[in-house]
């Protein structure tokens, strides 16, 4: 399947008309070389549009923020966010790598289950499955916390710091040592030794 992310869609009156040589009878699509004249005249009118569309989207959130401003006084204080790009991708993708299995349990109930980046999107990891785990919830925040972590032999090593700090963790101790429970079939997509080395070195607290 194809994952679309950040699409635009265009107003009906801004479609654009089917070429004289669109063959009707297509019904799994049509490419065009934008090197050739036909996929260049294409191309330009679909930048066009896009500009126009992006303009527009800039002015109404604007405006939105005028509107806002406009208001009077909110419950809460306003916020800026930062939008992940391909997020909701980049989860799809993780997901699937990894057969919806949780790469130290293998917890299968897919509610429970987190795409998690081993060097943090936050300090410019990629999103990329070289650079990922799907983890059971509990695990991704303990993992976050450097309370959990994977060393570049796959080997799972957990803190000593949970059962002093929390005087509990046989939930996560009997996963101690092993190799993890699922893997990318892929060899390229299983977790790099780079990530995984920093992870270890930045933040594990063993």
């Amino acid at each position: 399947c194809i994952i679309l992310t950040n699409p635009i869609f265009f107003k009906q009156d801004n479609w654009l008309p089917i070429p004289d040589y669109w063959n009707k009878s297509i019904v799994q699509g049509k490419s065009f070389d934008s090197d050739t004249f036909l996929g260049k005249e294409l191309w330009t009118k679909l930048e066009h549009l896009l500009q126009k569309y992006m303009g527009v989207a800039t002015i109404e959130k604007q405006h939105q923020l005028n509107i806002e401003s406009a208001l009077g006084p909110q419950y809460g204080n306003s916020i800026l966010t930062k939008v992940r790009l391909g997020q909701g991708a980049f989860r799809i993708q993780v997901t699937d790598a990894y057969g919806r299995k949780c790469a130290i349990s293998g917890e299968k109930t897919l509610p429970a289950l987190e795409a998690a980046h081993i060097k943090p999107y936050a300090l410019s990891g990629p999103h990329m499955l070289s650079n990922s785990l799907l983890l059971r919830s509990d695990m991704h925040k303990l993992f976050d916390a450097g309370y959990i972590t994977i060393a570049p032999d796959l080997r799972i090593n957990i803190s000593k710091r949970i059962k002093e700090e929390f005087e509990n963790g046989h939930e996560y101790y009997k996963f101690h040592g092993k190799e993890l429970f699922a893997l990318p079939k892929q060899i390229r997509d299983r977790p790099a030794a780079e990530w995984l080395a920093w992870h270890n070195t930045e933040m594990y607290n063993g």
